[in-house]
């Protein structure tokens, strides 16, 4: 079960995408932090896995799968099931996406609509049908931006992509205006490049020397783990980050910075 101590001792976290990557990572700190953490994601697999793991640590997490949450009726049921775990929801962390590549003039238009609705859309349903439960008690609404939506990776065919996610970036700071008053607040994470099953099956298998590549422009020395994001997105969501509303925060190694 969730610990009774920790940064985010009985907030009930519901976080989107945990059937892997930094989904995964997240509940795993979540649960340590002492939340009450309800996941979802597409992968049935995946979700049981995670669920595996959370509880080998001796921890506790509720999860459901398969979830399409790029349909707003599966999104709305979905939220309103979590809530009704424990009667109430503190913390929603978009973090599941389902990104589209593919260079612009090729990128067919059923590629664009998908790319959109699975990282940007999706993060307004969620948002939406919770509304009314971080409305009651104030709560922190975390989104997962990317660099993608500062710079524009030059020949990896980001159009969907970079416009999902700067998407994701302008409506955090919609979500931080509306909710003041509700005490609402909203922050966008951008993670830099992140070792990911993704990142290793779309890129770094398929280019000789990718991973140097991608290390040598950035001022860490090193590809992010999915654990750099987690523990970042432990604080925003914690009472210590409580003047912390409305911005993007960049959690890049560096990488926007050269």
């Amino acid at each position: 079960m969730a610990t009774n101590s920790g940064r985010l001792a009985g907030k009930v976290a519901l976080i989107t995408g945990t059937g892997s990557g930094q989904g995964r990572a997240a509940a795993l700190k979540f649960a340590r932090e002492g939340a009450l953490v309800i996941g979802c994601d597409l992968n049935e697999e995946g979700s049981k896995e995670t669920v595996a793991l959370v509880e080998r640590a001796g921890l506790a997490m509720t999860s459901m799968s398969p979830v399409n949450l790029g349909d707003p009726d599966r999104a709305r049921e979905w939220v309103e099931t979590a809530a009704a775990v424990h009667g109430r929801i503190d913390v929603v962390y978009n973090n599941a996406a389902g990104p589209k590549f593919g260079p612009l003039p090729d990128l067919s238009i059923e590629d664009w609509e998908s790319g959109i609705r699975n990282e940007l859309s999706l993060v307004f349903y969620v948002t939406k049908f919770a509304w009314p439960y971080l409305a009651e008690r104030g709560g922190v609404v975390i989104n997962t931006g990317s660099t993608s939506a500062h710079v524009s990776t030059r020949g990896q065919g980001f159009a969907a992509h970079c416009a999902a996610k700067g998407g994701v970036v302008a409506l955090t700071r919609v979500i931080a205006d509306d909710g003041a008053a509700f005490g609402i607040r909203a922050v966008s994470i951008s993670p830099g490049p992140i070792r990911s099953p993704e990142l290793e099956r779309n890129y770094l298998s398929k280019v000789e020397g990718a991973e140097e590549l991608v290390v040598a422009q950035l001022l860490s020395n090193r590809l992010g783990e999915p654990e750099d994001i987690a523990n970042f997105a432990a604080f925003v969501a914690s009472d210590e980050a409580s003047y912390i509303t409305g911005v993007d925060l960049l959690c890049d190694g560096g990488m926007t910075a050269t």
